[in-house]
């Protein structure tokens, strides 16, 4: 009997973290973000002390967005109506997640920083020199790659909504083009990057994309404009 209350214990826990990972758009991309920065851990082979403050970051975000979530059902289920306390609450909860991402965010650039300089500095000298039209044209290509994707998907209009999200592309290439061209700046990069996100909001947000939608034209900009400069180098 002990036995199956414990087994019992172990899948209501489970069935917690599923319905909020079903529901909480947010704890979703907390979730993925934290599962993308553990490859990277693993890819960088780091050292067993600094996985461990990784793994401890993220778990402290998933945490907080968890207990935020129970905190926001308990108000909506005891006040039925508007009461500023219970605004309150829903926002010390928000404040809360948003200090544990903040301490993630700083724990994971003290952790990897000195990983990948060495890596980024190497491969971004060899290119930052390259002329002003290069630019330029990367940004075309995504552009255009990113509408005929969308076209192949049969989903939105070239412009608005549909699989990939134009912007999301575009945003997040303009911002990888700054990270290669001035990669001494931290500011300059943490902006366009801040910016990017803000454009990636504004579409989740004004319901013209989904978060899968952004989420796939982010990364489709990324990685086309790091392709794309790096076949220049080649062939020049």
């Amino acid at each position: 009997m002990e036995r199956h209350k414990l087994v019992e214990s172990f899948n209501c826990a489970i069935e917690g973290i599923v319905y909020v990972l079903k529901t909480q758009r947010n704890m979703r991309v907390h979730f993925g973000a934290g599962a993308l920065i553990i490859i990277l851990a693993v890819a960088l082979n780091l050292s067993r002390v600094e996985f461990l403050l990784i793994a401890t970051a993220i778990f402290f975000v998933l945490f907080a967005e968890m207990v935020n979530t129970a905190a926001e059902l308990t108000i909506d289920l005891i006040s039925e109506t508007y009461h500023p306390l219970a605004r309150l609450v829903k926002d010390i909860g928000a404040g809360a997640v948003l200090l544990a991402s903040v301490n993630a965010i700083i724990v994971g650039y003290l952790v990897c920083v000195k990983h990948v300089e060495g890596r980024v500095v190497a491969g971004v000298d060899s290119i930052k020199n390259l002329p002003l039209y290069v630019t330029f044209l990367a940004l075309v290509i995504v552009l255009v790659s990113a509408i005929i994707v969308k076209l192949l998907f049969h989903s939105g209009t070239p412009m608005r909504g549909g699989m990939p999200s134009v912007h999301s592309a575009l945003a997040f290439s303009a911002a990888t083009i700054l990270t290669i061209l001035i990669p001494s700046s931290f500011l300059v990069i943490a902006l366009a990057y801040f910016l990017a996100l803000m454009v990636v909001q504004g579409r989740i947000a004004a319901g013209i994309h989904t978060f899968t939608e952004v989420f796939l034209g982010a990364a489709f900009g990324t990685l086309l404009t790091l392709i794309l400069y790096q076949m220049y180098r080649w062939v020049m």
